[in-house]
């Protein structure tokens, strides 16, 4: 539990700080989303080869798309990922309807806006696990309802 306190608050402060930075005019915000997401990319890379070392190698993309949403998932927002959909064509959409990192500001939709910023680290996250697992990918967010992502 701790852990999780922790991780909540190390991401906000990443958040905060690479925007105030940029407010600041050391940036801009759309050096900040990718910053995020490169960060995210590499601890993803990380994360992956440990979470992997000892298990069998994937059968296809769809083994590897349940890996995610389930181990790996699990193993960083101590949850299964809610839904996974897929066209069987290369495109796969994961949804999660109470996604930790936006819980603390869903209270209200006036923080809607500032969502994207709050998935730029795990979307760099997913992308750099799938990087490593052979996947190259393209990762995008989608917050239509708080706190529930796309």
């Amino acid at each position: 539990m701790a852990d999780e306190a922790l991780f909540l608050l190390l991401h906000s402060e990443m958040v905060a700080g690479l925007y105030r930075a940029a407010e600041q005019g050391e940036g801009e915000n759309g050096r900040c989303t990718t910053k995020l997401e490169s960060m995210g990319f590499r601890v993803g890379q990380g994360l992956i080869e440990r979470f992997t070392k000892d298990t069998a190698r994937f059968k296809d993309e769809l083994d590897i798309m349940k890996f995610i949403c389930k181990d790996f998932w699990t193993t960083v927002f101590k949850k299964q990922i809610d839904n996974l959909r897929t066209n069987h064509q290369g495109i796969y959409v994961l949804q999660d309807n109470k996604f930790r990192l936006l819980i603390q500001m869903s209270a209200g939709k006036q923080y809607l806006e500032h969502a994207p910023k709050y998935l730029a680290f795990t979307c760099g996250l997913i992308r750099g696990g799938l990087s490593n697992l052979g996947i190259k990918s393209i990762v995008t967010a989608e917050v239509s309802s708080m706190p529930a992502c796309k």
